[in-house]
C-alpha cells in the first residue's frame, strides 16, 4: 500500500490502478438512523490523519475507499432504485459529520451526491438503472463542471458535437473536485442548440486526462484541479440533458448549495470542538484576570457561548433547507421550489458566517502558541476561507432580501 500514500500527483495515471478497482460491492444503507451511525463511525477513522494529510497534501486515497464502500455515497438514491432515499437533512449531517474531522472529504463527496439529482431528474430510466447501480456497488463520481477562464461561472465553453461514432467532447475544466479519484466524470458542455448538457465519461476514456494542480493554501486535498478534454468520444446513452433542471421548478440547484453548506456548517463544527480542546488542555489564564484556569475566564466563555448558538442557529436553517428540499421532490411547484432556494441561501450565509467565526476565534480564544505550525490548526480557518468563496454570500443577502421585499424569486441554478 506504500505507493497508496505518495505525496505529489501530477496526473491521473499517479493514482494506482488497482485504486478504482472493487474488490467487493459496497454495502448498502437501509435508513437515515443507519446512515448517521456509519458517518459517526467513519468520522472517528477519518480524523486520525487528517491534520498530517493537509499538512503534506496527501490525497485521501485509502480514506476515500471506505468512504464510498460505506454504502455513504448511495443514501440519496431514491427506494426505488435500492437506495435508502434518505432525508436531505440526514444529508447534511453525514456531510456536517465527515466535515467536521476532515471538508476536503466532505467535498469531495458533494458533486456526486448533488449529480444524483440530475440522474433522478433527467436521466432515462436505462441512465438511472445502470448508474445507481453503479454508484450502490460503490463506484464514484467524480465533476468536470465549472472553467475558470470564462466571462461567468455559467458561461462555458467546453463544447460537444455529434459525429459518425457518437459524440465528442472538447475544452478545458478547472476546480474539477473529485474527478481524479472518480470512477466516471460527470462533464458538462454546451451541446450545437447552445443547452448545457452532461456526458458521464469514464475516467480511462482516451483524451481524458485529469491533473492534480490544485494549489488552493485551503481543501487542500480534494484534488480540485484540471480536466483536459482532447477529442473525447462519449456514447450518446452516457448523455445527460441537465439544462432540463432548471427549465422547470426542481431541487437541483438548491441541493448543490445546500450540500456546500453543510461541508461549512462542518467545518465550524470542528473549529468550535478544537478550540474548546485547545482551551481546557493548554489555554493560559491572562495575567490581569487573577483567574486560575482559562476555562474560567468570563470573556472566553461567553464566546464559545456565541459560537455554539450562532451554530446551532445555523445548523437548524440549513435543516429547514433540507426539508424544504424534501418538499419540492415530492411536489414540485414554483413555491416549493423557490422555498427551497430561500431557505438553502440562507443557510448559506449562517453556515458561512459561523465558518468564518468559529475558525478565527479557535486562535483569539486559544493564545499565541496555538498558531506555531506543528499543531497546523491553521487548517481550519484555510479550508472555512477556501470552501466558503464557493459563491458570494453577499448576493444572497440581495436575493433574499429581493424575495421578501419585491416578491422576486431567486434564479434556479448552481450557484444560487
Amino acid at each position: 500500500m506504500t505507493d497508496l500514500n505518495q505525496n505529489n500527483f501530477s496526473s491521473q495515471t499517479a493514482v494506482p490502478l488497482q485504486f478504482f478497482e472493487l474488490n467487493h460491492d459496497a454495502h448498502v444503507i437501509q435508513s437515515d438512523e443507519e446512515a448517521i451511525q456509519v458517518a459517526q463511525n467513519l468520522a472517528k477513522e477519518f480524523a486520525k490523519e487528517a491534520s498530517q494529510r493537509d499538512h503534506e497534501r496527501r490525497l485521501p486515497l485509502e480514506e476515500i475507499q471506505q468512504y464510498s464502500q460505506s454504502g455513504l455515497w448511495g443514501i440519496n438514491i431514491p427506494k426505488a432504485f435500492g437506495g435508502a432515499g434518505v432525508k436531505y437533512r440526514t444529508l447534511a449531517e453525514v456531510v456536517k459529520t465527515i466535515s467536521s474531522v476532515d471538508p476536503s472529504l466532505g467535498q469531495i463527496a458533494q458533486n456526486h451526491w448533488a449529480f444524483i439529482e440530475h440522474l433522478r431528474l433527467d436521466a432515462s430510466p436505462e441512465q438511472q438503472e445502470f448508474f445507481f447501480s453503479e454508484i450502490l456497488k460503490g463506484r464514484r463520481l467524480g465533476n468536470a463542471f465549472s472553467e475558470k477562464g470564462s466571462k461567468t461561472v455559467g458561461d462555458l465553453e467546453t463544447k460537444i458535437h455529434k459525429t459518425a461514432q457518437g459524440y465528442e467532447i472538447n475544452g478545458q475544466k478547472f476546480f474539477a473536485t473529485g474527478a481524479l479519484l472518480a470512477h466516471w466524470v460527470p462533464v458538462v458542455a454546451v451541446n450545437e442548440q447552445g443547452l448545457p448538457v452532461v456526458a458521464l465519461t469514464p475516467r480511462t476514456t482516451n483524451g481524458l486526462e485529469i491533473v492534480n494542480d490544485w494549489s488552493g493554501f485551503g481543501q487542500r486535498t480534494t484534488a480540485s484541479g484540471t480536466v483536459l478534454l482532447k477529442q473525447v468520444q462519449v456514447d450518446e446513452k452516457y448523455i445527460v440533458p441537465i439544462h432540463q433542471a432548471f427549465e422547470r421548478p426542481t431541487a437541483a440547484g438548491a441541493i448543490s448549495q445546500f450540500i456546500q453548506a453543510a461541508v461549512d456548517a462542518g467545518i465550524a463544527r470542528g473549529a468550535i470542538e478544537e478550540t474548546i480542546q485547545y482551551v481546557r488542555l493548554h489555554s493560559r489564564p491572562w495575567i490581569d484576570s487573577g483567574l486560575e484556569k482559562a476555562t474560567d475566564d468570563p470573556y472566553t466563555i461567553a464566546n464559545i457561548g456565541e459560537l455554539k448558538i450562532k451554530l446551532r442557529a445555523a445548523e437548524a436553517v440549513l435543516d429547514l433547507a433540507g426539508d424544504a428540499i424534501d418538499r419540492v421532490i415530492a411536489d414540485p411547484t414554483e413555491e416549493t421550489a423557490n422555498e427551497a432556494a430561500l431557505l438553502t441561501a440562507e443557510a448559506k450565509v449562517l453556515t458561512t458566517e459561523i465558518a468564518l467565526l468559529a475558525s478565527n476565534k479557535l486562535f483569539e480564544l486559544s493564545g499565541t502558541r496555538s498558531t506555531l505550525s506543528e499543531l497546523n490548526l491553521d487548517r481550519h480557518w484555510r479550508n472555512a476561507r477556501t470552501h466558503t468563496l464557493h459563491d458570494p454570500v453577499r448576493w444572497k443577502f440581495n436575493l433574499v432580501g429581493n424575495y421578501y421585499l419585491n416578491n422576486v424569486h431567486l434564479p434556479r441554478h448552481a450557484w444560487s
